[in-house]
Protein backbone atom coordinates (compact mmCIF):
# COMPACT_ATOMS: atom_id res chain seq x y z
CA UNK A 1 0.00 0.00 0.00
CA UNK A 2 1.31 3.41 -0.93
CA UNK A 3 -0.69 5.46 1.60
CA UNK A 4 -2.30 3.94 4.67
CA UNK A 5 -2.60 4.51 8.41
CA UNK A 6 -2.46 2.20 11.42
CA UNK A 7 -5.09 1.97 14.15
CA UNK A 8 -3.89 0.79 17.55
CA UNK A 9 -7.18 -0.56 18.89
CA UNK A 10 -8.76 -3.27 21.00
CA UNK A 11 -9.13 -1.10 24.13
CA UNK A 12 -11.96 -2.17 24.06
CA UNK A 13 -12.75 -4.17 20.97
CA UNK A 14 -16.44 -3.21 20.66
CA UNK A 15 -15.53 0.48 20.92
CA UNK A 16 -12.88 0.02 18.23
CA UNK A 17 -15.49 -1.69 16.06
CA UNK A 18 -17.71 1.40 16.41
CA UNK A 19 -14.79 3.60 15.35
CA UNK A 20 -14.16 1.42 12.28
CA UNK A 21 -17.85 1.32 11.40
CA UNK A 22 -18.19 5.10 11.61
CA UNK A 23 -14.98 5.57 9.62
CA UNK A 24 -16.17 3.31 6.80
CA UNK A 25 -19.68 4.78 6.89
CA UNK A 26 -18.39 8.35 6.53
CA UNK A 27 -15.89 7.57 3.77
CA UNK A 28 -17.11 9.00 0.43
CA UNK A 29 -17.05 5.73 -1.50
CA UNK A 30 -18.85 4.41 -4.56
CA UNK A 31 -16.74 1.28 -5.01
CA UNK A 32 -14.44 -1.01 -3.02
CA UNK A 33 -11.43 0.96 -4.20
CA UNK A 34 -12.76 4.24 -2.78
CA UNK A 35 -12.43 3.11 0.83
CA UNK A 36 -9.40 3.88 2.98
CA UNK A 37 -6.32 1.70 3.27
CA UNK A 38 -5.49 0.98 6.91
CA UNK A 39 -4.12 -1.65 9.26
CA UNK A 40 -6.01 -2.47 12.46
CA UNK A 41 -4.00 -3.76 15.40
CA UNK A 42 -6.76 -5.02 17.70
CA UNK A 43 -4.55 -5.52 20.74
CA UNK A 44 -7.28 -6.66 23.14
CA UNK A 45 -4.82 -8.14 25.67
CA UNK A 46 -3.19 -4.79 26.51
CA UNK A 47 -3.50 -4.54 30.33
CA UNK A 48 -6.29 -2.40 31.73
CA UNK A 49 -5.29 1.27 31.50
CA UNK A 50 -7.34 2.53 34.44
CA UNK A 51 -6.09 -0.23 36.76
CA UNK A 52 -2.47 0.74 36.09
CA UNK A 53 -3.03 4.51 36.26
CA UNK A 54 -4.66 4.15 39.68
CA UNK A 55 -2.14 1.57 40.93
CA UNK A 56 1.31 1.32 39.37
CA UNK A 57 1.83 -2.14 40.89
CA UNK A 58 -0.65 -3.44 38.30
CA UNK A 59 0.47 -4.62 34.84
CA UNK A 60 1.55 -1.69 32.69
CA UNK A 61 0.09 -1.13 29.21
CA UNK A 62 3.10 0.96 28.17
CA UNK A 63 5.44 -1.76 26.91
CA UNK A 64 2.94 -3.52 24.58
CA UNK A 65 1.70 -0.16 23.25
CA UNK A 66 5.22 1.05 22.48
CA UNK A 67 6.03 -2.31 20.88
CA UNK A 68 2.95 -1.97 18.65
CA UNK A 69 4.07 1.50 17.60
CA UNK A 70 7.62 0.36 16.85
CA UNK A 71 6.55 -2.71 14.87
CA UNK A 72 3.98 -0.81 12.84
CA UNK A 73 6.40 2.07 12.23
CA UNK A 74 8.58 -0.30 10.22
CA UNK A 75 5.72 -0.50 7.69
CA UNK A 76 5.76 3.32 7.38
CA UNK A 77 2.10 4.30 7.82
CA UNK A 78 1.25 7.95 7.22
CA UNK A 79 -0.02 8.31 10.79
CA UNK A 80 -1.44 6.43 13.78
CA UNK A 81 -4.93 6.60 15.31
CA UNK A 82 -5.44 5.51 18.91
CA UNK A 83 -9.16 5.09 19.69
CA UNK A 84 -8.76 4.84 23.47
CA UNK A 85 -8.85 7.99 25.57
CA UNK A 86 -7.31 6.48 28.70
CA UNK A 87 -4.32 5.14 26.71
CA UNK A 88 -3.36 8.76 25.97
CA UNK A 89 -1.82 8.72 29.45
CA UNK A 90 1.11 7.14 27.58
CA UNK A 91 0.94 9.45 24.55
CA UNK A 92 4.31 11.15 25.04
CA UNK A 93 6.15 7.84 25.41
CA UNK A 94 4.39 6.40 22.37
CA UNK A 95 5.11 9.45 20.24
CA UNK A 96 8.74 9.39 21.37
CA UNK A 97 9.01 5.84 20.00
CA UNK A 98 8.29 6.94 16.41
CA UNK A 99 8.72 9.81 13.97
CA UNK A 100 5.25 9.07 12.57
CA UNK A 101 2.53 11.36 13.99
CA UNK A 102 -0.09 9.96 16.34
CA UNK A 103 -3.47 11.70 16.37
CA UNK A 104 -4.20 12.97 19.90
CA UNK A 105 -7.88 12.21 20.49
CA UNK A 106 -8.45 14.35 23.63
CA UNK A 107 -6.71 17.34 22.03
CA UNK A 108 -8.78 17.02 18.86
CA UNK A 109 -11.97 16.72 20.91
CA UNK A 110 -11.21 19.91 22.84
CA UNK A 111 -10.44 21.76 19.60
CA UNK A 112 -13.92 20.83 18.38
CA UNK A 113 -15.65 22.58 21.29
CA UNK A 114 -14.98 26.04 19.87
CA UNK A 115 -16.09 24.96 16.41
CA UNK A 116 -19.29 23.27 17.50
CA UNK A 117 -20.27 25.33 20.54
CA UNK A 118 -18.53 28.73 20.26
CA UNK A 119 -20.36 30.20 23.27
CA UNK A 120 -19.46 27.35 25.62
CA UNK A 121 -17.37 28.25 28.66
CA UNK A 122 -18.07 25.50 31.19
CA UNK A 123 -17.06 22.04 29.95
CA UNK A 124 -18.01 18.82 31.68
CA UNK A 125 -16.37 15.42 31.28
CA UNK A 126 -17.50 11.85 31.77
CA UNK A 127 -14.88 9.14 31.34
CA UNK A 128 -13.15 6.20 33.00
CA UNK A 129 -11.73 6.79 36.45
CA UNK A 130 -8.28 6.49 34.84
CA UNK A 131 -8.92 9.40 32.49
CA UNK A 132 -10.36 11.49 35.35
CA UNK A 133 -7.45 10.53 37.61
CA UNK A 134 -4.66 11.29 35.13
CA UNK A 135 -6.05 14.70 34.11
CA UNK A 136 -5.68 14.10 30.35
CA UNK A 137 -8.75 16.15 29.56
CA UNK A 138 -8.83 18.79 32.26
CA UNK A 139 -5.36 20.04 31.25
CA UNK A 140 -6.43 20.28 27.59
CA UNK A 141 -9.74 21.92 28.49
CA UNK A 142 -8.17 24.48 30.83
CA UNK A 143 -5.34 25.30 28.42
CA UNK A 144 -7.98 26.04 25.78
CA UNK A 145 -9.48 28.64 28.13
CA UNK A 146 -12.51 26.73 29.42
CA UNK A 147 -13.65 25.92 32.94
CA UNK A 148 -13.33 22.18 33.62
CA UNK A 149 -16.12 20.37 35.45
CA UNK A 150 -15.57 16.86 36.80
CA UNK A 151 -18.34 14.33 37.49
CA UNK A 152 -19.69 13.74 40.98
CA UNK A 153 -19.09 10.39 42.67
CA UNK A 154 -22.66 9.39 41.80
CA UNK A 155 -22.20 10.16 38.10
CA UNK A 156 -18.83 8.38 38.10
CA UNK A 157 -20.30 5.25 39.65
CA UNK A 158 -23.04 5.15 37.00
CA UNK A 159 -20.46 5.79 34.27
CA UNK A 160 -18.34 2.90 35.57
CA UNK A 161 -21.39 0.63 35.51
CA UNK A 162 -22.19 1.59 31.93
CA UNK A 163 -18.60 1.20 30.70
CA UNK A 164 -17.67 -2.02 32.48
CA UNK A 165 -20.83 -3.91 33.45
CA UNK A 166 -22.91 -3.00 30.41
CA UNK A 167 -20.54 -2.54 27.49
CA UNK A 168 -17.24 -4.27 28.24
CA UNK A 169 -18.84 -7.24 30.01
CA UNK A 170 -22.06 -7.67 28.02
CA UNK A 171 -21.83 -5.52 24.85
CA UNK A 172 -25.04 -3.83 25.92
CA UNK A 173 -26.05 -0.19 26.35
CA UNK A 174 -28.75 0.53 28.92
CA UNK A 175 -30.36 3.66 27.42
CA UNK A 176 -31.99 4.66 30.71
CA UNK A 177 -28.65 4.46 32.53
CA UNK A 178 -26.76 6.35 29.81
CA UNK A 179 -29.33 9.11 29.30
CA UNK A 180 -29.83 9.38 33.06
CA UNK A 181 -26.19 9.93 33.93
CA UNK A 182 -25.79 12.48 31.10
CA UNK A 183 -28.85 14.39 32.37
CA UNK A 184 -27.53 14.25 35.93
CA UNK A 185 -24.16 15.62 34.78
CA UNK A 186 -25.85 18.62 33.15
CA UNK A 187 -28.14 19.14 36.17
CA UNK A 188 -25.31 19.02 38.69
CA UNK A 189 -22.60 20.99 36.87
CA UNK A 190 -24.66 23.30 34.61
CA UNK A 191 -22.02 22.69 31.94
CA UNK A 192 -22.35 24.30 28.51
CA UNK A 193 -21.08 21.17 26.75
CA UNK A 194 -20.21 17.63 27.83
CA UNK A 195 -17.22 15.67 26.57
CA UNK A 196 -17.57 11.90 26.21
CA UNK A 197 -14.00 11.00 27.17
CA UNK A 198 -14.22 7.23 26.80
CA UNK A 199 -14.73 5.21 23.63
CA UNK A 200 -17.32 3.01 25.38
CA UNK A 201 -19.32 6.19 26.00
CA UNK A 202 -18.92 7.00 22.31
CA UNK A 203 -20.30 3.55 21.57
CA UNK A 204 -23.26 4.33 23.84
CA UNK A 205 -23.80 7.61 22.00
CA UNK A 206 -23.69 5.76 18.68
CA UNK A 207 -26.26 3.17 19.73
CA UNK A 208 -28.51 5.23 22.03
CA UNK A 209 -27.75 8.85 21.09
CA UNK A 210 -28.49 11.83 23.30
CA UNK A 211 -29.78 14.22 20.67
CA UNK A 212 -30.99 17.16 22.75
CA UNK A 213 -27.77 18.08 24.59
CA UNK A 214 -24.47 19.72 23.52
CA UNK A 215 -22.27 16.62 23.34
CA UNK A 216 -18.62 16.41 22.29
CA UNK A 217 -18.06 12.79 21.22
CA UNK A 218 -14.28 12.26 21.27
CA UNK A 219 -14.28 9.11 19.16
CA UNK A 220 -16.61 10.55 16.53
CA UNK A 221 -14.27 13.53 16.26
CA UNK A 222 -11.30 11.18 15.92
CA UNK A 223 -13.15 9.48 13.05
CA UNK A 224 -13.52 12.84 11.29
CA UNK A 225 -9.86 13.77 11.81
CA UNK A 226 -8.73 10.34 10.63
CA UNK A 227 -10.84 10.66 7.52
CA UNK A 228 -9.62 14.19 6.75
CA UNK A 229 -5.97 13.24 7.15
CA UNK A 230 -6.25 9.96 5.26
CA UNK A 231 -8.04 11.51 2.28
CA UNK A 232 -5.46 14.30 2.15
CA UNK A 233 -2.58 11.81 2.20
CA UNK A 234 -4.15 9.58 -0.44
CA UNK A 235 -4.32 12.51 -2.85
CA UNK A 236 -0.52 12.78 -2.84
Amino acid sequence: MKHFFTIIGGMGTEATETYIHQLNERTPANSDQDYLDYILVNHATVPDRTAYIKDHTQASPLKPLVEDIKVQSQLKPDFFALPCNTAHYFFDEMQAATDIPILHMPREAVKEIGQKYPRAKRIGLIATEGTIYDHIYDHEIQEAGYQFLAPSQSVQEQTNRLIYDNIKDNNYVDPELYHGLVQQMFDETHCDALVLGCTELSLAQDREPVADKPIIDSQSILVDRTLELALKQQKH
